[in-house]
């Protein structure tokens, strides 16, 4: 029998809205602070997440899969991640990969395995996966190689670890999520040979042993499941609780699918917007959004780049910085600091504040450009980004020309300490870019961070 509440609608005055309102506006005792690349990624992320979260609860991938690869270096220790947050480094601190993440499970349990045999202790206390989280399969990297192939001369860089056809998975809604592998194993195999079928009918030459592959994810089902929960949950009552999170978003702002270099891009969106979809985030939880910026840009695979310095300039950066990909092994393109890249990703991301890393790296040099405006071919400045790569291809950049500091910076761990000339560096891209610099890195270790204010 049906029975039925009547509706006190005089209940719902002003002062019931404005109490209601209140609530909602305050219903978080905390906030989210978001690290998050400005440029086309390796800017340092690791390190700054690595240095914030030793006072922070908990720390959050949001999207990507292990084509992101950070290193931390910690009491003399150096570790790589690629799927696992950076801030797992500490061990006070939860680590989350969230919705928005795509998991190779394979490469996951050989991270885990490996950063445990350089001293990390006690992990499965200090993960949790989302059951929500789309998984990497083998074939979704053989595919990935295969499609780069086939571009030939225009391919776009990738890191072959299947992360796009993965999210191309998703998109198609025949992808399979973690909880999935969780659940009932034999709706799981269906799925799984669903997803299998239609891949070797667009890709013949991929050979998958279904068997010997669901075999496989049966153990990996029992290895994952300590591991997995609703993240969503998770993270909304930690926020209630007042709960400290911070975010490491993977890759950066240049490689995002839609505001980035289309087509040189991730499969993922690694700007703010990524933040709140890959992790069930609504936009009043975000507080600090942290740009790392690098003292000089570099990238990793094809695409136009603007400032790139194919000279002995370009060969001093790698040099120096050490410019070869933690996750592809492959060198970086390096070049000049580009501040109209940065106005537009601070434009798409919000900038609270910046950490600029790597200032060392130009200790040597008796001046530093700075790219200041791009212009095109008939001399006109352009007011935006340019939306297409060919565009992008076409435009001239001016600079500006500041003079070298010719010192060693490593050392120094206060900013009035620093060279006048490189105060003055830090100076102009903050006026620049009328966003605060915070931090300043001139070195490896987390120690090296300089806080400016």
């Amino acid at each position: 029998m049906e029975t039925t509440t009547p509706v006190n609608n005089s209940v719902m005055n002003g002062n019931h809205y404005e109490n209601l309102h209140e609530r909602r506006l305050n219903m978080y005792k905390s906030k989210v602070d978001v690290v998050l690349g400005a440029q086309w990624g390796d800017e340092g992320k690791g390190k700054v997440v690595d240095m914030l979260a030793s006072e922070v609860d908990i720390v959050c991938r949001c999207q990507g899969g292990n084509n992101a690869g950070h290193t931390v270096v910690a009491n003399g220790t150096e570790f790589d991640f690629h799927l696992l947050p950076s801030g797992i480094v500490n061990e006070k601190c939860i680590s989350v990969i969230g919705n928005g993440v795509v998991i190779h499970l394979p490469s996951l349990f050989d991270e885990l395995s490996k950063n445990e045999a350089k001293g990390l202790q006690k992990i499965e206390h200090r993960l949790i996966i989302s059951d929500r989280a789309h998984l990497v399969f083998d074939f979704h990297q053989a595919v990935d190689g295969m499609q780069e192939a086939e571009k030939g001369g225009k391919s776009l860089g990738t890191t072959k670890k299947g992360i796009g056809p993965a999210y191309s998975s998703k998109a198609t809604r025949n992808g399979i999520r973690v909880g999935e592998l969780l659940g009932d194993f034999n709706l799981f195999s269906e799925k799984f040979k669903s997803i299998v079928a239609t891949h070797v009918r667009l890709f013949p030459s991929i050979n998958v042993d279904v068997d010997a592959e669901l075999a496989r994810y049966k153990e990996y089902a029992e290895k994952i499941r300590p591991y997995v929960k609703d993240t969503i949950c998770f993270l909304h009552t930690a926020l209630r609780q007042g709960k400290t999170i911070l975010v490491e978003g993977a890759n950066a702002a240049m490689l995002d699918i839609d505001f980035g270099t289309y087509p040189y891009v991730t499969s993922s969106n690694c700007s703010i917007g990524g933040v709140l979809t890959g992790l069930g985030l609504p936009p009043q939880t975000i507080g600090e959004v942290i740009g790392v910026v690098k003292a000089y840009t570099t990238r990793v695979g094809d695409g136009p780049f603007p400032t790139e310095q194919l000279n002995e300039v370009g060969d001093l950066l790698q040099t120096r910085g050490f410019e070869v990909g933690v996750t592809t092994k492959r060198k970086r393109r390096c070049g000049w600091l580009d501040l109209p890249l940065l106005k537009y990703t601070s434009l798409v991301n919000g900038y609270t504040c910046i950490c600029l890393t790597k200032l060392d790296i130009l200790d040597t040099l008796e001046e530093i450009k700075v790219a200041v405006a791009y212009k095109r071919a008939n001399g006109d400045k352009l007011d935006h980004f340019p939306g297409t790569v060919a565009e992008l291809a076409t435009i001239e950049v001016d600079y500006a020309v500041l003079p070298g500091w010719k010192t060693c910076t490593e050392n120094i761990r206060d900013f009035k300490e620093l060279p006048e000339n490189a105060q003055k560096y830090v100076r102009f891209m903050e006026s620049e870019l009328g966003v605060p610099i915070r931090w300043v890195g001139v070195g490896k270790g987390r120690e090296s961070i300089i806080n400016v204010h």
